[in-house]
Parts: C-alpha cells; sequence; structure tokens
C-alpha cells in the first residue's frame, strides 16, 4: 500500500475540507440568496396588487362588457412599468379582463372560482409554472363604495433559478473558493512542518511503527516494566507489571497502584537498584530510573523482578561463586600440606609426615561433618566449607557454635537470601581481624520454617564509625571498587520480611551482629 507523505496528505484532506466547506456556504447561501428574493417579490406583488385593486376604473368596469377595453391597458402599463411577469384581473365569475397575453383575455380561469381572495382574502402564494417558480399575490377588488367585492387581482413575479444566482455571483464564489483554497493549503504546510518538527520529522506511519514494535518488546521481556510523567501517572504497563501488581484498569498512578507500600510515597528523583518491595504478600526487587527529557523530569521508569526468579539466579551464581572460592582456597591448603609432606620425606621422618596426613584428614572430616549435621541445605554446606577454608587461609580461626542447626528456611526466605546473609557477615567479620595476631571467628545460625537467628563474632578492631552508616549503600572504608554493598542488601533483605539486625561493638575489642526474622522478633 503506498502511503503519502504527511505534507500532501494535509494538503489534500485541507483541499477537500475547504471545497466541501465552500461549496456548502455556496448552496446555503444561494437558498437564503434566493429565500431573500421570494419574499422581496412577495412583498412587492402584493404591493403592485394591492395598488391595482384600489384604482377607480378598475373597481368600475371590472365585471362589464367594456371592462377588457379599460382594465388590459391599464394592466400592461403597470406591468411594464414595475417591471413583473404579469397583472391578470378576474371578476368574480372567474373571466380575465387582463393578461399578458391578449388571446387568453375574456376566457374563464376555472381555479379562480374556488379561491379564497374570491372571499375577501388576500395573500402571498408559491406556484410552478412553464417559466419556473413564481410569487403570486392576491388581492380582492371591491366596488368603489368598498361594500362588495368585484373581482380579484393577481400579480406574479418570476423568480430567478439557482444557476441564474449562481451565474450572477460566480465571481464572489470563485473568490472565495481561491482564497480558501490558498489560507488552506499555507495552513496545512505551516501545521505539518509543526508537527513534524515535533514528531522528529517522522511520519505517522513510522512513528506507529515504532510505537508497535516498542510495546512488543516491553511485553516479551521478562521483568515488569512502569512508566510514569511527572506527576505520578501511569503511562504504560506491561503485562507482567499487570500480573505482579493486580492493576488491569486503564489508567491510575503509583499510588493507586502501590498503595501502603513505600513505592506510593517516595518521590521518585533518584535512581534506585534493586529495593525490595512487598506487594500482595509477594516479594519483589524494584529498580526505578529517572527519565529526563531536556534536563527536566520527563518521570520515571520502574522495573519490578520477581523476588524468586531473581534469587534462584543468584543462587546459582553464588554457588559457582562458593565452588570457585573452596577450590582455590583447598588448593592452596593442599600446596601447603603437599610441601610439608613432601619436606619431611626428604629429611626421612616418615612417621611424622604420615602423622601430618592423618591430622589433616580427620580436622577435614571434623568439619564437613559437623556442617552436614547442623545444615540441611547443600547450597549452605557449600558456602560454609568455602568459608573454612578461607578462614584457615587467612589464619583465621572460623567456628561453628554446637547449638547451630538449620532445618528450612523461615517463611518468605531462600537459599540465595541466607547466601548472601551469612557470607557477607562472615566477610566482614574475618577481614576485621586481619590485623591481630589471634583470630577467632563464631557463628552460631539456628533456623526453621518459622524462626531465624543468626549470631557472628569476632574479635577484630571493632566498628569506629555510627552503626546506622555502615548500611549505607556504598559506604565502605576499603579503597577498592565493588565494596560497600554488602551490608546494605543484608539490611534490606532482613527489613523486608520484618526482621532486626542488631550490632554490637567496641574497638579494639571485636563485633557482635545478631539477625533475628520470625517469632519473637520485637
Amino acid at each position: 500500500m503506498k502511503r503519502f507523505p504527511l505534507r500532501l496528505t494535509m494538503f489534500i484532506f485541507s483541499f477537500v475540507i475547504v471545497l466541501f466547506s465552500i461549496l456548502t456556504s455556496g448552496i446555503i447561501m444561494i437558498h437564503n440568496i434566493s429565500g431573500a428574493f421570494e419574499k422581496e417579490f412577495g412583498s412587492r406583488a402584493i404591493a403592485i396588487a394591492r395598488t391595482v385593486a384600489q384604482l377607480e376604473d378598475v373597481q368600475k368596469t371590472v365585471g362589464k362588457e367594456e371592462g377588457f377595453e379599460v382594465i388590459q391597458p391599464i394592466a400592461e402599463r403597470i406591468r411594464l412599468a414595475t417591471d413583473v411577469d404579469y397583472i391578470v384581473i378576474f371578476d368574480m365569475k372567474g373571466v380575465r379582463y387582463s393578461h399578458p397575453s391578449e388571446s387568453k383575455i375574456g376566457t374563464i380561469n376555472e381555479e379562480i372560482k374556488n379561491n379564497e381572495a374570491l372571499s375577501q382574502h388576500e395573500y402571498i402564494s408559491k406556484a410552478i409554472g412553464v417559466q419556473g417558480f413564481s410569487i403570486r399575490a392576491f388581492v380582492p377588488i371591491m366596488n368603489p363604495d368598498a361594500t362588495k367585492q368585484v373581482g380579484v387581482i393577481t400579480v406574479g413575479i418570476i423568480t430567478p433559478k439557482w444557476y441564474q444566482l449562481v451565474g450572477e455571483y460566480q465571481l464572489d464564489i470563485f473568490i472565495a473558493l481561491f482564497w480558501g483554497l490558498l489560507i488552506g493549503l499555507i495552513g496545512s504546510i505551516l501545521i505539518a512542518n509543526l508537527i513534524k518538527r515535533q514528531t522528529l520529522n517522522l511520519e505517522p506511519y513510522e512513528i506507529a511503527r515504532i510505537v508497535e514494535e516498542r510495546s512488543a518488546i516491553m511485553q516479551a521481556m521478562d521483568v515488569g516494566i512502569l512508566a510514569t510523567d511527572g506527576r505520578g501517572k501511569i503511562t504504560y504497563m506491561n503485562h507482567l507489571a499487570r500480573k505482579y501488581t493486580h492493576f488491569f484498569a486503564k489508567e491510575g498512578t503509583l499510588k493507586e497502584v502501590f498503595k501502603n507500600t513505600w513505592l506510593a510515597e517516595e518521590r521518585l528523583e533518584k535512581q534506585e537498584s534493586y529495593k525490595p518491595l512487598s506487594l500482595l504478600n509477594q516479594m519483589y526487587l524494584v529498580r526505578i530510573f529517572p527519565l529526563k527529557i531536556h534536563d527536566k523530569n520527563a518521570g520515571s521508569l520502574i522495573v519490578i523482578t520477581d523476588h524468586k526468579e531473581a534469587h534462584t539466579l543468584a543462587e546459582e551464581l553464588t554457588g559457582v561463586k562458593t565452588l570457585v572460592d573452596t577450590l582455590r582456597a583447598q588448593h592452596h591448603e593442599f600446596l601447603n600440606r603437599l610441601h610439608s609432606i613432601a619436606g619431611l620425606i626428604q629429611l626421612n621422618r616418615n612417621e611424622e609426615a604420615i602423622s601430618l596426613i592423618l591430622d589433616e584428614i580427620t580436622d577435614e572430616e571434623s568439619v564437613f561433618q559437623k556442617i552436614k549435621d547442623k545444615i540441611h541445605d547443600y547450597s549452605i554446606q557449600g558456602l560454609l566449607i568455602g568459608k573454612f577454608s578461607r578462614a584457615k587461609e587467612l589464619g583465621v580461626e572460623l567456628t561453628l557454635s554446637d547449638d547451630s542447626y538449620l532445618l528450612d528456611y523461615v517463611t518468605g526466605f531462600s537459599s540465595g537470601d541466607l547466601i548472601t546473609i551469612i557470607g557477607n557477615l562472615l566477610d566482614n567479620a574475618m577481614e576485621a581481624c586481619l590485623s591481630k595476631e589471634e583470630r577467632y571467628v563464631d557463628i552460631l545460625i539456628q533456623g526453621d520454617q518459622d524462626y531465624l537467628y543468626i549470631e557472628v563474632q569476632d574479635n577484630g578492631v571493632g566498628i569506629q564509625e555510627p552503626v546506622e552508616q555502615i548500611f549505607n549503600y556504598g559506604y565502605t572504608t576499603k579503597n577498592k571498587q565493588g565494596h560497600g554493598i554488602g551490608l546494605a542488601l543484608v539490611k534490606q533483605i532482613i527489613e523486608s520480611n520484618h526482621g532486626t539486625i542488631q550490632i554490637f561493638s567496641e574497638v579494639g575489642v571485636g563485633t557482635t551482629i545478631i539477625v533475628q526474622v520470625g517469632r519473637n522478633v520485637l
């Protein structure tokens, strides 16, 4: 299908509209002019008829034999002088005493016998004849004493035909048509140029295609997407966003969609990265991207990710990372052991070499068995084994409390949540001990479907800054990129599940962090 440019399309539409408007206006004008003519002709005809009806010669001779000779000349003289088309005078029997065609003088008009003008009524009527439409005025003729009606006079004026009026006013019509088309052309070009500038010089079909493509892309994505204007009114929602929010109305605001959540009250003027959101008893991760057009706030783009899906991916990624850390730490330890064993063998101290091998095997088996007995989740087991290997590499004595147990995840949690919490707390605790000669880190984990308790204690340098500050996103005491995120994520996960995190720290002595989620949490 051939597509016309916007300018040509608007010109064609403007031409058609202006042409139609002018023709319609012309028809209305011709109709109004014709009506005005009819009114004017009627007034003129009845005035002439009244004047003729008052002539004494007419009043005296109507109905008499010699009346033809008197009335016809008077009627013709007045007809020519007033430029009417005909003046016909009848007696009470319908006999014509005057007529433009002299052959009809003396003949009877049967129709006039039933005319209401014979009852002393005057009126104006419209009739159609061989010459077209005419306006006729009927006036009764009274005798000189005005006591008796002696006849009727009718004065007729032929009204001009529509094409005659068009011919008469054709110049005005052509001028109006010319100026209308010229103004329409100029207006259509100006409007088309304005629209083209506002639509980035794109044609309407190009805009439609882009909108359809963008909508298809947004609908195909595996995250919920919302767009808002600067006042918080939602301008777009893909199907996943509607599914997550259960909002299917055509229009709405953030306060209506996310009522009773932080997203309904917060001013979306800064970017947010994966902030937890509890909505309809489900957990989601929200990212906010402020939209700017010409450095002005144009709204926000909100991306909603299902918490379970995000953590499934996190579990996979974290599991790989944990496995790598574990293998790297064990590789380092095995090298150290092999070097020690090789040295003892070279010194012919075989018994000591065998004893070292047995001690190392016993220690490893003891740690692995303890983790296996206390922790019933394989991903957490792998995390702890990796952290024990890392602790040995750093010279930190890491201990899992004998009172630990993990039977199930507390409601609302996943293994990814626990990996994030435990991994970050242990990493921070071990790093806090590195400046000490003796380095100890103890961890207690207790959890089931209703309750989670985690306590991590170290003998590190303690926390010098205000406790609240360490949970700020991006805050870190290390001069390395990628830090300052872990504790912020830990706090977000805990608070999103209505839990608490407590920190007890003394500079130079150590730090204890306690996490509680579930029953008995104030």
